[in-house]
């Protein structure tokens, strides 16, 4: 399991994920909120990441590292609406999961299949054969 530290950086990096159109909109806000809550991080924690971003720590575990890869996948697709970010939001999502030490072939297989999933949310399971295929 991540420490706390670890966690704090996971978070940092979901919020600077969600800035890269400048603004944290209010349903990605509440997505990151909840995620926040799942990794024990207060509220007033939470809010100061916001403004006041931690250093990238790199995570150990693959596992770990695919869980927060899904994670960015989900926080990619919650803005439905705004469709011209969505190859923005591919490119960094896909130097996001690079610089997590993920293989490009299987990012860039999830961007690939995200297409024809609805609401472009790839199940965990099939992100985790993507994943440990690439890997063994």
């Amino acid at each position: 399991m991540v420490n706390r530290v670890e966690k704090l950086s996971l978070l940092s990096e979901m919020i600077a994920f969600a800035k890269y159109d400048k603004d944290i909109k209010e349903i990605e806000y509440n997505f990151l909120l909840g995620v926040a809550k799942q990794l024990d991080i207060t509220r007033e924690d939470f809010d100061y990441l916001i403004e006041h971003p931690v250093t990238y720590t790199h995570l150990k575990s693959h596992s770990e590292r695919i869980v927060q890869f899904h994670r960015l996948v989900l926080l990619m697709n919650i803005e439905q609406e705004d469709n011209n970010n969505n190859s923005v939001g591919a490119i960094k999502l896909y130097n996001f999961g690079l610089r997590m030490g993920l293989s490009h072939e299987s990012i860039t297989k999830v961007l690939y299949l995200m297409e024809s999933f609805p609401n472009k949310i790839v199940p965990p399971d099939v992100l985790i054969d993507i994943f440990k295929t690439q890997y063994n």
